[in-house]
């Protein structure tokens, strides 16, 4: 479910569960309904499964603050594409390990593929010759505040989602 705030823009996807607790205790509307025409069954009462829900009262939201750094949001800068090899990657890697002092930070961490990650190890990459074809750093923009969708994904989401894509 995408959330938008008072004022339409997009602030963050959702599970169902959040979005649903949202509308009910007032905190929020429905925008769009499923494109699918999904319906939620409680005991007593069915409820449409929303798409896009806004937010009743507008809250300020510090874009300044650095994006958090988790698999999702780092698998969507990398393209899914090993760091190393440029086959499909499946896990994350520190280029400097942390073993060996290196921080969890965004420059540090790349998207790999299980074969690179295991023969890379805790290893430098000029003690094994290897060299990066990214340069890992700090994804910019307010698109990537929606770190736990898909920017991509119902289409009833794209008129929200244009002016964050440019």
């Amino acid at each position: 479910m995408l959330l938008l705030n008072a004022s339409f823009e997009p602030l963050t996807t959702l599970p169902l569960r959040r979005a649903i607790l949202l509308v009910l205790r007032e905190k929020a509307e429905v925008v769009h309904d499923d494109g699918a025409g999904a319906v939620l069954h409680s005991a007593t009462r069915s409820y449409d499964v929303p798409s896009v829900i806004r937010l009743r009262r507008y809250i300020s939201v510090p874009y300044s603050r650095r994006v958090p750094l988790t698999r999702v949001a780092l698998m969507r800068r990398d393209r899914h594409t090993c760091g190393y090899c440029g086959k499909k990657a499946e896990t994350i890697d520190h280029v400097v390990p942390r073993s060996r002092g290196g921080a969890h930070v965004w420059e540090n961490v790349v998207a790999a593929c299980k074969p690179c990650n295991h023969r890379k190890a805790d290893k430098f990459l000029d003690e094994i010759g290897w060299e990066l074809h990214i340069t890992p750093k700090v994804p910019k923009g307010p698109h990537w505040r929606l770190i736990n969708g898909d920017l991509h994904g119902d289409p009833q989401w794209e008129p929200y989602m244009a002016h964050l894509a440019a």
